[in-house]
């Protein structure tokens, strides 16, 4: 699930929503008939045992969280082709093999760019972090500012700013309880943001912000080091930001675009360099931009019918995640085993079901690349179909689908403005009353939600070019984007389920003599 960051508040009403479901989901205690047509013919090769060894196998440490843009990436595309290929699914991606290889571009700041304080030579992503910055040649004086307040008095325009960094207001969550929001690196970054773009908007040409001593702010300038070293990511991102951190402050200037100036982190010693007198900040900063290939791995369970095997029910999800990254805890493997590694060893069960026992239509499976990096993947398979485009019928994906409360889950794409086939909604809502029984969360579906959950994951790019589609899910929890999403934290029995619900589904939709219609006058609103 791609992350998107939002207010600490967020989390509270996440989490509250994460626990409100609706009462109409059944009794969760009724037995699965797995032989019926009810659940699909195919619905005994689903089985917790291969869930369990395929979560273990590509949510474990030995991945090591299959970042896109690596090595560990391309290593976990080759292993589900050779577990699609073991699953008895046909190869669908190009040249008559189970990928699709495509270019992801990568901007970063270059290793070798130069910056000084008060004379002091830094070493890049060691002593300084360079944030909002592109390619830039500096040589401007230092004004040294307590703080945010002074600079309505200070002459600080057209000259680099320099302002102590203290520790945020609110307090740090504890390494043990660390999550996405409110960590320690998040919470300081915003800060960063928020007084680089208030130094922007007093007229300075950058920003020089000093860490005031504070151990957790070494610990957090190393982290942000860490993620901004690698740059932005893009399918084509030539004249992107370099950073990940390149974004200032929203609405920094009143509502236009944000306030920028190159900004520079750095550690407490070189405070007194800072604010010594006549002290210069000079930069000559670079960017470089690169590609990388990336992958989606494509396979099929051809159809049995002569007149609609050429038709396609698309199984979605998406095979990266974060990588090796900052310690916390101990742990610097960010696995994703829910983040989704759950999604990607369901397919593949639901995958082993439909070689068994074919649907009329084909079940095409498609386990996307660099969704993390901004539904990468996804977005490159809509525009570069290996089957014809209006020949896929359906797209049902799945994100974070093994996790939370055993007996709840959610639907997306069943409401509107994000409802854009009623009659695919009606058939996953109709396999989930015969066969799963789970109590729907509804509140994650509406386009109030602060979340913005639907748009979030690899059914987006589908659903913008009139594709009906949904999104399975069982929703964040504390362990989302963290070192804690390990495999022994999945909920297998649970996972299991999902998996049967998906495969009914999808079972339902390759059946049909009718493909699902698309809502008329649809519109992807936010």
């Amino acid at each position: 699930m791609r992350r998107r960051r939002l207010p600490n508040v967020c989390l509270t009403l996440a989490v509250a929503a994460a626990c409100q479901v609706s009462a109409s989901g059944g009794s969760v205690s009724a037995s699965l008939n797995l032989g019926t047509p009810d659940a699909g013919p195919g619905a005994d090769e689903i089985r917790e045992g291969d869930v369990r060894r395929d979560i273990f196998a590509l949510g474990g440490d030995a991945m090591r969280g299959r970042e896109a843009g690596t090595l560990d990436e391309l290593r976990a595309a080759a292993w589900m082709a050779e577990a699609a290929r073991a699953a008895g699914l046909k190869p669908a991606g190009d040249d008559g093999t189970y990928f699709q290889w495509w270019p992801m571009r990568r901007s970063r700041v270059g290793d070798g760019s130069q910056i000084a304080v008060g004379g002091r030579a830094l070493t890049l992503w060691k002593d300084v972090v360079a944030l909002n910055t592109t390619t830039a040649r500096l040589d401007l004086p230092i004004v040294y500012v307590a703080d945010t307040t002074a600079l309505g008095t200070a002459d600080v325009r057209g000259k680099a700013v320099a302002m102590t960094l203290p520790l945020p207001a609110q307090p740090l969550q504890p390494l043990d309880r660390f999550t996405i929001r409110g960590n320690f690196q998040a919470t300081v970054i915003a800060q960063v943001r928020a007084r680089a773009a208030a130094i922007a908007r007093a007229g300075a040409a950058a920003a020089v912000l000093v860490s005031d001593g504070a151990p957790m702010l070494d610990t957090a300038l190393a982290a942000t080091a860490v993620l901004t070293a690698r740059g932005t990511y893009g399918i084509d991102s030539a004249g992107a930001p370099a950073g990940s951190f390149a974004r200032p402050a929203a609405g920094a200037n009143g509502g236009g675009l944000p306030a920028t100036v190159p900004t520079f982190w750095v550690r407490r010693d070189l405070l007194d360099a800072a604010r010594a007198p006549d002290a210069r900040l000079t930069a000559l900063t670079y960017t470089e931009t690169f590609y990388y290939p990336s992958a989606n791995v494509v396979a099929v369970a051809p159809g049995r019918d002569a007149r609609l095997a050429g038709e396609y029910v698309l199984y979605s999800g998406h095979n990266d995640h974060d990588g090796v990254r900052y310690v916390v805890n101990g742990d610097s493997i960010w696995n994703g085993a829910d983040d989704n590694a759950t999604v990607n060893v369901a397919l593949l069960a639901i995958g082993r079901a439909f070689a068994k026992a074919p649907g009329r239509r084909s079940a095409l499976f498609v386990f996307h690349g660099a969704e993390e990096r901004g539904l990468l993947g996804s977005r490159w398979y809509v525009m570069h179909p290996t089957v014809p485009r209006e020949r896929i019928v359906a797209v049902l994906n799945g994100d974070m689908i093994g996790r939370n409360n055993p007996d709840s889950a959610a639907l997306l794409g069943v409401q509107p403005p994000h409802r854009n086939s009623a009659d695919l909604a009606q058939l996953a809502l109709d396999a989930n009353a015969r066969v799963t029984h789970f109590a729907l969360d509804t509140i994650w579906d509406r386009p109030t939600h602060p979340e913005g959950w639907y748009f979030r994951s690899d059914h987006l790019p589908y659903a913008r070019v009139g594709i009906p589609s949904l999104m399975f899910s069982t929703l964040l929890h504390a362990d989302y984007h963290t070192p804690r999403d390990e495999p022994s934290r999945i909920d297998v029995p649970k996972l299991t389920r999902m998996t049967r619900w998906m495969y009914a589904t999808g079972w339902a939709v390759a059946e049909r003599a009718e493909r699902p219609g698309v809502d008329q006058g649809f519109r992807l609103e936010r």
